[in-house]
Parts: C-alpha cells; sequence; structure tokens
C-alpha cells in the first residue's frame, strides 16, 4: 500500500473523529505511519456505531472514503472494517445515507469491485441485499451493482484445510443466491446469465442456476419472464430429456414447477396475452407426442415435467389435465401388456395424486370428474391384473381416488370394498394383500359406514368358515389374513366397535377349541388387538371404549382358565402359556398409556382390588369355581400367580400422576420368594416399574429400605438367589433411569457379584438389561422417569470400576467383567466411547479372546461402528485386530462368524497404506468362509473379500 494514500485514509479518519467525537480542535498534524494507527480497526468499528454521531458526519466518512480510499488495496482485515462500517452507518444512520442518493450505491460499487476474500464477500453480500431490502436508491446503477456481484457466480470455492473462519462453499452460494433473487430489477441480466450456465458441462453450476431461478420465481412476474420464457423452457425440457444426474432432473422439474407458479400469479389485464397457457401450450406440444411413442423411451420424463407444471396452481393442474387424462386412458386401454400399463397408470397416479393436492374442485371445473367411469375402470382393471406389481399400483390409485371428494358413487365403493377384500384373502402374493389391508384401513376413515357394514361383515363370515372347515394350512393362513384385515381396517371408532367383540368373540372360541395350534392362534388375535390399539390411541372416546371392552374381558379370560387350572388342567391351558400372557402385555399397555388421569384411577380402582382382595364383579361372566388370589401362599395358585404380567402391564402403563395402592410391598414378597422364574421376574418388573414412578419422599425410602434388606440375605445364600439377583437388576434400572442416590449402591453391589462363580454371567448379561431400552416397562411411551444422558452418566460412574474390577479378579472370573464392559460399551452413544477408545480398546482386544460368544459377539458389535468413526485410532493396533477378526470367521457360532466379517469389512475404512501389509493374507483367510454352510455368512464373505480385493485400486 502506497504511504500516501495510507496516510489519507486514517488521516481523513482520525481528524474527523479528533475534531467531532473526542473533542478535539484545530488543524490535523502531519501524518506518519506511527500516528495512523493509533486508532486500531476494532475502534473504528465500535466508534461507527456510536448513537451520538453529529448530524452528517456518518456521510462525510463514507464520502471520504468513496472519494479517497482505493479500498481493494488495503489488507483484509482493514477491508473488512471498510464494510463494517457501512454495515454500521446502514444501520444506524439509515436516513442521512438515503440522502446521498444513487451516489452511495456507487461509492459501495467501486468499494466491493474486486474483492476476492470471502470473509469480506459475505459481509459485502449482506449490503447488497440491505440496499435493495431497505430500498435505497440505486439509479442507473441497476447493472453496474448486478455486475460486481454476479461476476462470483456460480461460486467456485474450497475451503483450505483447517480453516479457523469455517467459512464453507455453501455459505457463499446462498449469500450470492440472496443477492441474485433480491430484486426483479436484475432479470434482464440474471435470466441469460442462468441460461448460459444450464448449458455448462458442470453438474455444480447446472444446480446452482436451477437454484437460483427457483428462488427469482418467486419475486418475479409476467413482465420479467415473457422475453425468457423460450429459452427457459428449451434448457429445462433438454435437462430432463438427457441428463443422468437425479440431482440435475429433480431441480430442472422444480424450477419448471417455480415458472408456472410464477405465470400462475401474474393477474391479467383484458388485452394481455396469457403467459401461463401458452407456455403450458408449449411443454404440452413437446411432451404429449412422447405419451403416445411405443417404445415408450421417454414417457416418464415427459411425464415428470407436465406433473411439475401442472402441481404449480390449480389453473394449469386443469389446463394440462384437458389434454393428458384421456390421453393416458387411451394409451391404457391400447397396450395389452401388463409392464406399459403399469407405467402408464404410475403417471395417471401422479395426476391424480395433484387433484388431491387441491382438494373439492366443482364438478364444472374439474376434468378428472367428468372421466369418472373410464377412470375408475381402468383402476378396477389393474386390480384384476395377474401382475402384482400393476396390481399394486391400482391399489395406490385406489386410495387416492377414494381420498377425493364425491368422486365414488356408492355403487363403486362397493366395488372398491368387494376389491379389497378379494385381494387381502384371496391374492396369493403378500405383498398385494398387505397393500390393500393398508388401503383399507386409509379409506375406512372416509367411509366407516361401508367399511363396518361390508367389509367387517365379510372378514368375519370368513374367519368363521375359516375355524369351521378343516384346519389345514391355507385355512391357517386365511385366518391369519382375516385377523390381520381386521385390525387394519380399524381406524374409525364407529369401526373399532364392530371390529373388537369380533377379535375377542374369535379369542374365546380358540380357548374353548382347544385344538393343536390355539396358542399360535391366541398369539395372532393378541397382535391385531394391539394394532387396533394404537390406531385408536389418540382418540378419546375410541381409546376408553376399547379399554374398558379389551381390558375386562382378557382379564376375564385368563383369571377363568387360572382359577380352573387346580380342577382342569387341560381346560384354557393354551392361554396360560408365557408366549401367550406375553402377547397381551402390549395390548393392555397400549390400551392404557393414553387413559386421562381420571379415567385411569377409575380403571385402577377395578383392576387393582382383583389382584389384591380377589374382587371380580367388574369382569363378564364372573362366576368361578374358586376365588383369585394370585398374592397368597400355596402351589395351587402357581398358575394365578402368573396372571401378575397382566397387572404389570396395566399398573406401569399408567400416567406417574394416578396413584397405585397396596402394591409394592406384595410385589416384593413375590419377587423375592417365587419358586417360577417367570412370574418372580413379571413381579419384580412390576415392582420396579412403580418404584421408578413413586414420588420422592418417606414412603419411596421405606420401601427401597425394605428391598435393600430383603435383597441382601438372599443374595449371600439361599435357594432364591437368582430371584434376587433379577429384582436387584430391575430395581438398580428403574433407580439408574431417575438418578436416585440409591443407585450407586445398588450397581455396586451388582459389580460385586460379578466375582461371584455362581451368579457372575447372569450379572453380567444384566448390565446389557441397565442400558438397553426395556419393551414392556421403564420406558417413555409407559411414562416412566428416564433421564437424559442417563447412559453417560452410568458410564463415568462405573467403566472405571469395571477395569478395575477385571485387573483384580481371578481367572475364572475375569470373563464376567469383561462381558459387563461389553454390554455397557455396546450401548452407549459412539461419539462419547470415542473420547475413551484409547483408554478402553486394550480390553475391548482382550475381550475377543474370551471363550464366551456373547462377549465376542458384543464386542465385535461395539468395535464395528468404531472401525468407521475412529479410523486413526483403530489403525494403531491393525494388527492384532486383523488377527482378532480373522480367527473369529472361523468361529462356531454364526452370529459371531457374521459379526466378524462385518469387522473385517469395516477394517477397509481405516487408513489404506496402513492395510496394505495385510491385504494378501485377508483375502486368502477370507476364501474359507465362502464355503461356510450358512448363506448369511456366505454372503459378509463376499462383501468383505472383495472390499479388501479393491484396497488400493486406483480411484477407490
Amino acid at each position: 500500500m502506497e504511504p500516501g494514500l495510507c496516510c489519507s485514509w486514517w488521516k481523513l479518519w482520525g481528524l474527523a473523529w479528533r475534531t467531532q467525537i473526542l473533542g478535539c480542535e484545530g488543524e490535523a498534524s502531519s501524518c506518519c505511519h506511527k500516528s495512523c494507527f493509533n486508532v486500531t480497526p476494532s475502534y473504528r468499528r465500535r466508534k461507527s456505531m456510536c448513537e451520538a454521531l453529529p448530524p452528517g458526519l456518518a456521510v462525510s466518512v463514507l464520502k471520504a472514503i468513496f472519494q479517497e480510499v482505493h479500498v481493494q488495496s488495503l489488507l483484509q482485515l482493514d477491508r473488512h472494517t471498510v464494510y463494517s462500517i457501512i454495515t454500521n452507518f446502514m444501520g444506524t444512520r439509515e436516513e442521512e445515507l438515503k440522502g446521498l442518493g444513487a451516489d452511495f450505491t456507487f461509492g459501495f460499487i467501486q468499494v466491493m469491485d474486486g474483492e476476492k476474500d470471502p470473509r469480506n464477500l459475505l459481509v459485502a453480500f449482506q449490503i447488497v441485499r440491505d440496499l435493495i431490502a431497505k430500498n435505497y436508491a440505486l439509479g442507473p446503477f441497476v447493472e453496474e451493482l448486478f455486475e460486481v456481484t454476479s461476476c462470483y457466480f456460480p461460486i467456485d470455492f474450497t475451503p483450505p484445510p483447517n480453516d479457523p473462519h469455517g467459512i464453507q462453499r455453501e455459505d457463499l452460494i446462498l449469500s450470492l443466491r440472496a443477492v441474485l433473487a433480491s430484486t426483479p430489477q436484475f432479470a434482464e441480466f440474471l435470466l441469460p446469465l442462468l441460461i448460459e450456465k444450464m448449458d455448462s458441462d458442470l453438474q455444480s453450476a447446472k444446480l446452482d442456476s436451477l437454484q437460483t431461478l427457483t428462488a427469482c420465481c418467486a419475486i418475479y412476474g409476467q413482465k420479467e419472464l415473457q422475453e425468457f420464457l423460450p429459452s427457459l423452457w428449451s434448457s429445462l425440457r433438454r435437462e430432463v430429456f438427457q441428463t443422468a444426474s437425479e440431482k440435475v432432473e429433480a431441480e430442472c422439474l422444480a424450477a419448471l414447477h417455480a415458472l408456472s407458479a410464477c405465470l400462475s400469479r401474474s393477474v391479467l389485464s383484458s388485452d394481455a396475452e396469457d403467459l401461463l397457457d401458452s407456455f403450458l401450450s408449449s411443454i404440452l406440444q413437446d411432451c404429449r407426442h412422447h405419451l403416445c411413442e411405443p417404445d415408450m423411451k421417454l414417457v416418464w420424463p415427459s411425464a415428470k415435467l407436465l406433473q411439475a407444471a401442472a402441481g404449480a396452481s390449480l389453473r394449469a393442474y386443469h389446463r394440462l389435465t384437458r389434454s393428458v387424462l384421456p390421453l393416458l386412458l387411451e394409451q391404457y386401454n391400447k397396450h395389452p401388456q401388463s409392464s406399459q400399463r403399469r407405467t402408464i397408470l404410475e403417471m395417471l397416479l401422479g395426476f391424480l395424486e395433484l387433484q388431491q393436492k387441491w382438494g373439492h374442485v366443482e364438478e364444472d371445473e374439474s376434468t378428472l370428474l367428468s372421466l369418472q367411469a373410464p377412470v375408475c375402470s381402468v383402476v378396477f382393471s389393474a386390480l384384476t391384473d395377474p401382475s402384482v406389481q400393476l396390481q399394486l399400483v391400482g391399489i395406490r390409485a385406489l386410495t387416492v381416488l377414494g381420498s377425493l371428494q364425491d368422486f365414488l358413487s356408492p355403487s363403486d365403493l362397493e366395488l372398491v370394498v368387494d376389491h379389497l377384500i378379494r385381494l387381502t384373502l384371496c391374492e396369493e402374493d403378500s405383498q398385494s394383500s398387505e397393500a390393500a389391508m393398508e388401503a383399507a384401513g386409509s379409506l375406512a376413515p372416509t367411509y366407516p359406514k361401508v367399511f363396518s357394514g361390508r367389509m367387517v361383515c365379510r372378514l368375519e363370515e370368513k374367519l368363521q368358515s375359516g375355524r369351521e372347515e378343516e384346519s389345514s394350512h391355507d385355512h391357517c393362513s386365511l385366518r391369519q389374513r382375516c385377523l390381520r384385515a381386521l385390525a387394519a381396517v380399524s381406524t374409525h371408532t364407529s369401526i373399532v366397535r364392530e371390529t373388537v367383540p369380533v377379535l375377542l368373540q374369535h379369542l374365546r372360541k380358540v380357548q374353548k377349541g382347544g385344538e393343536a395350534g390355539a396358542a399360535q392362534e391366541m398369539v395372532s388375535v393378541c397382535q391385531s388387538l394391539h394394532r387396533v390399539a394404537l390406531q385408536c390411541q389418540q382418540d378419546a372416546e375410541g381409546c376408553w371404549y376399547y379399554h374398558q371392552t379389551v381390558v375386562p374381558c382378557l382379564l376375564a379370560m385368563v383369571v377363568q382358565a387360572a382359577v380352573q387350572e387346580s380342577t382342569n388342567p387341560l381346560l384354557g391351558k393354551a392361554l396360560l402359556e408365557e408366549e401367550v400372557l406375553a402377547a397381551m402385555v402390549p395390548v393392555i399397555s397400549a390400551a392404557t398409556t393414553h387413559l386421562s388421569p381420571e379415567l385411569a384411577a377409575q380403571s385402577v380402582s377395578q383392576v387393582v382390588p382383583l389382584f389384591l382382595d380377589g374382587e371380580v364383579s367388574f369382569l363378564p361372566q364372573n362366576s368361578f369355581p374358586c376365588s383369585f388370589q394370585p398374592f397368597e401362599d400355596g402351589e395351587c395358585l402357581e398358575a394365578q400367580r402368573r396372571l401378575v404380567i397382566l397387572l404389570m402391564a396395566f399398573v406401569c402403563s399408567l400416567p406417574r400422576n394416578v396413584a397405585i395402592p397396596r402394591l409394592l410391598r406384595e410385589l416384593l414378597v413375590l419377587s423375592c420368594s417365587c419358586n417360577c422364574p417367570f412370574t418372580a421376574s413379571t413381579a419384580a418388573k412390576c415392582f420396579a416399574g412403580l418404584v421408578n414412578k413413586q414420588p420422592a419422599g418417606q414412603q419411596l425410602d421405606e420401601i427401597l429400605q425394605l428391598a435393600v434388606n430383603r435383597l441382601e440375605p438372599s443374595l449371600a445364600e439361599g435357594p432364591h438367589r437368582t430371584q434376587a439377583l433379577t429384582l436387584l437388576l430391575w430395581v438398580t434400572k428403574a433407580l439408574v433411569l431417575r438418578y436416585h442416590p440409591l443407585s450407586s449402591h445398588l450397581t455396586d453391589k451388582l459389580i460385586g457379584l460379578l466375582g461371584d462363580v455362581e451368579l457372575g454371567p447372569t450379572a453380567a448379561d444384566g448390565f446389557s438389561l441397565l442400558m438397553a431400552e426395556s419393551p414392556d416397562v421403564l420406558h417413555k411411551g409407559c411414562h416412566a422417569d428416564v433421564r437424559i444422558m442417563f447412559r453417560q452418566r452410568f458410564f463415568t460412574d462405573n467403566v472405571p470400576k469395571l477395569v478395575q474390577g477385571f485387573h483384580r479378579a481371578g481367572p475364572d472370573v475375569k470373563a464376567n467383567y469383561l462381558k459387563g464392559l461389553s454390554h455397557v460399551l455396546n450401548h452407549l452413544p459412539k461419539p462419547v466411547l470415542v473420547t475413551e477408545l484409547p483408554t478402553l480398546l486394550p480390553l475391548l482386544l482382550e475381550a475377543l479372546s474370551c471363550s464366551d460368544h456373547v462377549v465376542q459377539l458384543s464386542t465385535l458389535s461395539c468395535l464395528q461402528p468404531l472401525l468407521l468413526e475412529a479410523p486413526h485410532i483403530m489403525s494403531l493396533h491393525v494388527d492384532t485386530l486383523v488377527t482378532k477378526f480373522l480367527s473369529l470367521t472361523s468361529s462356531p457360532i454364526m452370529a459371531v462368524r457374521i459379526a466378524a466379517l462385518r469387522c473385517a469389512h469395516a477394517l477397509t475404512s481405516l487408513p489404506t497404506v496402513v492395510l496394505l501389509p495385510y491385504k494378501g493374507r485377508v483375502i486368502r483367510a477370507l476364501a474359507k468362509p465362502l464355503d461356510d454352510k450358512k448363506r448369511l455368512v456366505r454372503k459378509e464373505a463376499v462383501a468383505a473379500r472383495g472390499e479388501w480385493f479393491l484396497l488400493g485400486s486406483p480411484g477407490r
């Protein structure tokens, strides 16, 4: 920088501030470089924001800058200071600066011209946006302002490595786009530039141009676009017809949509040309004939262009569908092949979905309504076609037609239901059957009377006939489909009132029948009931109906079976099997979680006395041969005690503010003393679920102290050590989730049990229970108290203790510590684990040598993502990793072999230079799993070996 220029710049600035702000008088002293820099850039920026500036000073300073300073010859920091001063003055002295008129704009153009630093460009682009947004006078300098900014388009910037400023290419692109798309005054200069860049060979330039065009259409009108529409359409059409890039195609369609929307917004005068109509005519002219070509080469690109334009407005939709829909219907009937018909129907579906977007349209305005009969005929014919793929498109089209108000006549609706029933029950392909069920569920809320009166009755008949006929595989499959279809269609309260009794009645018949496979069919009924419960959770009326209908009925059936167990063991035995009771848990839970506190309390007053006092009066068909007393002692009551799992499903799903009396002590006793592992486990889970929600205070402290007093002697010795450990695990989890202080004490006790020869392996597996999401209790869906980042806190508090215990443990129990550690690490968020990896990796590698396949599998699952997320740390141990992984590919356990092969595959993400010495060895070792007897193992071996073969190849 020339000394004279430097001195004039700082002299002008310093003089202005000393004389008018700082109170200095007289002429400025002669300038020297030392005195020039006494005022720092940050000081000047702060002063430019000063609210006490005398009137006119901002203008004087800017005039001095514009006239006396060659800004682009200054250092980057000083240029940034100039931009900051201008920004500050525009924010605080707007009216004064506007008084300069177009001179201010011209002065800024001179300041910005030639700027190259991305930090300064971001500020400069913001100034240009403010100039336009705040209506500063541009005068005759519109083109100059455009040129000084558009010279950067398209942005070609790659940030340097480890850039401390963090400016990305996308930041500059968006900032410049906001400038170029900020005013219609730029249109005559910008649109030719965009057309030129659209024809570029660079994909980035195409994408930037298309996105900028889309942004401009939001503020342009007919006037700005008229001259350039033919060229724009030509470029867009060419790109969609010829491009191999999905990104470019998508942006072209978005730009066409924006152009059509822009022309649709324009208000026409009586003598003005309707540019939208002429533009759409051009699109039709260039695309329509492709829809009729026998080879159908350009049919999809043409359809996409037509749909993009039609989706912009209702006017555009009507203009295009008047020509396109009759043509598509004609082509469908002309082509006999299913594949061609599927393509045409998918295009038709695209236009139907656009009609769905605009909602109800008057009959005299809608092309689609005038074509109701041929459209329905085409869709119904697709539903009866042998091609599954055509059926699937037909089902999607049927769903859209059903969503259009008043489109389907009553007779059409009956035909729709008949088709859906046929596809659901009779179609051999499961895809069509499932799609038909989903379509029925989508349409049922719109036409509840038709579906409840016609479809539910037909499904009930089929279900009944399937039970009466011989119990072959085909009839079982038919019943399964009927059950799933009844659940799928239950998407409206009035239909739920029809389907729920059918499902419950079927469950009773299966129970009474006692035939082979009854348990599996009961599970299927429960799965259908669960789906119905999930679908009516958001409707308060439907949810309460479901709860007070299903829960008492299920409880009555299982209580009847349990109390009859002592007199007639075979009657209802299937209903008491673990898999059936477990299938009822999500049903009762889903029926309870969304109850209001008032209704939940009402239900508690019935269900809890049932289990505590044997109060059965609220149950249907409540004449039982003996009393129901699940918490009493006696071997004959074992079947009754199994039903505690349903009590758990109910009470652990209630809102936290619903009081549950008298249960905790009974559950505690049962969980510690019951000889049945199933019952003891469910009692422990129920106890833990209630403890987790119990408000802090004396009552909670007393019950926890009681639990600890029972646990400690039971864990030390006796016949119920396993039950006590199960209770310890669940109570610990309940307290860890809510950050209760006692959780540390219980966790220490659990870590201590890892050294126990008898309980150690089970205690080690318990760490997975502590960290994993529980499906039935202690999760947010059932209102449990789950604090954020509880896993990270557990890791910080307890992993050092596990490591210390491992080093101190004897050789016979070391594996327990490794197993517990691997379970904790496997459930930890990977970013947290990466930070601790250098310390823990040696232990993880040692865990791979453990003979316990659970430890191996858990450790491999933990290491695989770390190979991808922390390659530089993992590469330090590459020799050990390669050896361990290759060794485990010969494990007798299939899951371990698969996990080891996936890790061997993930190794290829490490730096190539580190892996090349091992390439030959790994490829030879991976040849053996290619002949593995399990297909899944062979599949992983092929993928892993292929990646190792490509290692070091050019362009990889």
